[in-house]
C-alpha cells in the first residue's frame, strides 16, 4: 500500500518544547507519529533541526523541519509508489534526499517523524501489532517482554510486577528524602528523578539503599563487583550497570574500565545509536551494552541496524525514552520487537504512555512471548546516577 498523503506540524513535548508530529495516510487510514527530544545530548547524535528564531520558543521551534517534510519529503514519498511495508527502502530514500552524514539538511527530527509513521502504517498494512512488524523487520521470530530500567530500580517476576516494584521504591525514596531534607527536596526533574541537596554520590546511594529497605526488597538485591573506581560504592550498594561512566571521546578509559569489571557498561553518548560508533566500541571493547534512542540516529531502519550490530557482538541493548517525550508509545513496541530485554523508563507522571503501552502488551501475553524479567532477581540499575 503506497503513501497517499503526509502532513507534518509543530507540537509541544512533555517539557513544553516544540517537536515534530507527522500524519501519514494510506488506504488503511491515518497513522500519527511524534518525535521525542533529549535534554542531554551527545555531540555525535544526528542533528535535531531547530529554527533558532529567538522570537519563537526561545529559538527551539521546528517549523523548518516541518516544512522540509511537507514541501519535499511528502511529495517524494507520495510519488514514489513505495509500499509502507518497505521500511528500509523508504528510509533509504529519505537519507539519499538528505545527503548528509548527520541529517543536517532535513533534520533527524523530520526524517524520524516520517519513518515512525511509515512503520505504524506498515504494521496496519500487514494487519499485525506494531511490535510484530518491528520484529519482522529485525528478523526476529520470537518476542521478549523487557525488564524496565528505572532511574531507581528494576526487575521482578513480570513486567507488571517490575513496574509495581519500581513505583513502590520510588515512593519510599520520596518519603526518605522528605524526612531527611524536607518537602521541597522532593521536587522532580525532567527524568522524573528527585534532586535533593546532596553533596556526595555515596549520599545518593545511601538514600536508594534505605528506600529499597523500606520497600521490603533488600533480600532480592544482587551486588556485583564494579572495579577499582567504584569499590567504595560496591561495598555497600547494589550496582550492576553503569551508563556513560566517562567522556564520549575517552576511549581508553572506557576500554580499561569495561575490561576490569564484570557488570553491564552502557554506552549512550559514546555510541549514540550510530553503527559506526558501535563498530569502534566493539573493536576497542569499550562497553558491552547499547542504549538505543531512535532520535539519536534518526530512522527506524538505522535503529534496527544499530540494535542488530550490538546483539551480534554479544552486547546487551536497552531501548530508552528521552526527557522530552510525547504521547507516542512507539518505543514500547520497539523494545518488544527488537527483543532487547531492557527498556529505560522514567517515573515522571507526565510521560506515562510508554509504561501503559508496555503493560497492555504484556496482558494478555501471546503463548510465543517470553519475559526477560522472569529471573526472580531484583536488580538495582545504577543508571547514569553519577554521570548523567
Amino acid at each position: 500500500m503506497a503513501v497517499e498523503r503526509i502532513h507534518a506540524r509543530e507540537i509541544l513535548d512533555s517539557r513544553g518544547n516544540p517537536t515534530v508530529e507527522v500524519d501519514l495516510y494510506t488506504q488503511k487510514g491515518m497513522f500519527r507519529a511524534a518525535v521525542p527530544s533529549g535534554a542531554s545530548t551527545g555531540i555525535y547524535e544526528a542533528l535535531e533541526l531547530r529554527d533558532n528564531d529567538k522570537s519563537r520558543f526561545l529559538g527551539k521551534g521546528v517549523l523548518q523541519a516541518v516544512d522540509h517534510i511537507n514541501s519535499t519529503v511528502a511529495p517524494a514519498l507520495v510519488g514514489s509508489e513505495l509500499s509502507v511495508v518497505d521500511q528500509e527502502k523508504i528510509d533509504n530514500l529519505m537519507l539519499e534526499m538528505d545527503g548528509t552524514e548527520n541529517k543536517s539538511k532535513f533534520g533527524a527530527n523530520a526524517i524520524l517523524g516520517v519513518s515512525l509513521a511509515v512503520c505504524k502504517a506498515g504494521a496496519a498494512e500487514k494487519d499485525v501489532p506494531l511490535y510484530r512488524h518491528i520484529a519482522d523487520l529485525a528478523g526476529n521470530s520470537d518476542l521478549i517482554l523487557p525488564v524496565p530500567a528505572f532511574n531507581v530500580i528494576n526487575g521482578a517476576e513480570s513486567f507488571r510486577d517490575a513496574m509495581r516494584i519500581g513505583a513502590e521504591v520510588y515512593h519510599n525514596l520520596k518519603s526518605v528524602i522528605k524526612e531527611k531534607y524536607g518537602k521541597d527536596a522532593t521536587n522532580v526533574g525532567d527524568e522524573g528523578g528527585f534532586a535533593p541537596n546532596i553533596l556526595e554520590n555515596s549520599e545518593a546511594l545511601e538514600l536508594l539503599k534505605e528506600a529499597i529497605d523500606k520497600a521490603g526488597y533488600t533480600d532480592k538485591i544482587v551486588i556485583d563487583e564494579l572495579g577499582d573506581l567504584y569499590q567504595s560504592f560496591v561495598r555497600d550498594y547494589p550496582v550492576v550497570s553503569i551508563e556513560d561512566p566517562f567522556d564520549q571521546d575517552d576511549w581508553e578509559a572506557w576500554s580499561k574500565f569495561t575490561a576490569n569489571v564484570g557488570i553491564q557498561i552502557v554506552g549512550d553518548d559514546l555510541t549514540v545509536t550510530n553503527p559506526k560508533r558501535i563498530e569502534r566500541a566493539v573493536e576497542e571493547k569499550a562497553c558491552n551494552c547499547l542504549l538505543l534512542k531512535v532520535n539519536q540516529i534518526g530512522s527506524v531502519t538505522e535503529a534496527i541496524q544499530a540494535c542488530k550490530l550490538a546483539q551480534e557482538n554479544g552486547w546487551g541493548v536497552m531501548v530508552s525514552h528521552r526527557s522530552g517525550e510525547t504521547e507516542d508509545t512507539f518505543i514500547a513496541d520497539l523494545v518488544v520487537g527488537l527483543c532487547t530485554g531492557q527498556v529505560g523508563e522514567t517515573q515522571a507522571t507526565h510521560r506515562p504512555g510508554g509504561k501503559r503501552r508496555g503493560m497492555k502488551t504484556e496482558s494478555p501475553a501471546p503463548p510465543w512471548e517470553t519475559d526477560a524479567s522472569h529471573n526472580g532477581v531484583l536488580q538495582c540499575l545504577f543508571w547514569g546516577i553519577l554521570y548523567r
